[in-house]
């Protein structure tokens, strides 16, 4: 008999290591930088609004923060920042690029009891290298069948990736922390969506979770294989 679950999709950041506490320690350096300029929940705000303006210039990631630190810091002095601090921004950037890879808990021992039974694949967002770099670190990559770095999860996303295994996406599930980009458009797309939460949330990344049946949520990757027992 047919199993009702044969793929499964992970989210990497923040759902198999560590990813947005290095956002948010830079976020703070950053804030420190610009104190004698700006109110720190100005500066915030300015700085979230550059990065949702750029996702479509820079897409996501690295690289596209680092510019969106330097248009703000740019914006909030009205072009007077120094060049010392432009300096600092950019290596807070090249420091989050460096910084080795710190594995979730139970990642590693749930992708490894699934790679056995499913076919795994990891679904992720951001900088092709830098996505790339962190998969090689992990020691994780070996476990997937198949690697897919998007510039955008969405309901279409999904029906591609998951149409190009057995069940489509009827037949596939889908892993993460973020509700907007691994739950929502999986679910829409007729996978299972598994909401793993993550203790950092990029304020880009909420949304509401989905009414509906194949929706689940559980406290972290180590309940993940008895869910999936559990649905088949």
């Amino acid at each position: 008999m047919t199993r009702k679950l044969q793929t499964i999709g992970f989210d990497a950041d923040d759902t198999l290591w560590h990813n947005e506490r290095f956002f948010k320690l830079t976020q703070d350096r950053f804030e420190e930088l610009l104190s004698e300029y700006t109110d720190k929940s100005l500066l915030h705000d300015r700085l979230i609004a550059a990065e949702k303006r750029n996702i479509g210039h820079y897409g996501f990631g690295v690289k596209g923060f680092v510019l969106s630190m330097i248009e703000t810091a740019i914006d909030v002095t009205d072009g007077a920042v120094p060049g010392h601090v432009i300096r600092k921004i950019l290596d807070a950037g090249q420091d989050m690029l460096a910084h080795p890879i710190e594995l979730l808990p139970h990642a590693e021992a749930t992708v490894t009891a699934l790679a056995d039974s499913y076919r795994l694949v990891l679904i992720t967002k951001g900088d092709l290298l830098h996505q790339e770099r962190k998969l090689a670190q992990s020691g994780l990559g070996e476990l997937f069948d198949d690697v897919a770095i998007v510039s955008e999860k969405s309901v279409a996303t999904y029906q591609t990736i998951f149409t190009a295994h057995p069940g489509g996406a009827a037949a596939a599930m889908m892993v993460g922390n973020s509700m907007r980009s691994d739950i929502v458009p999986a679910v829409e797309a007729g996978a299972w969506g598994v909401f793993v939460p993550h203790d950092l949330e990029w304020d880009l990344e909420k949304a509401d979770p989905p009414d509906n049946p194949r929706y689940r949520s559980i406290p972290d990757l180590g309940d993940l294989p008895p869910l999936v027992d559990e649905i088949g």
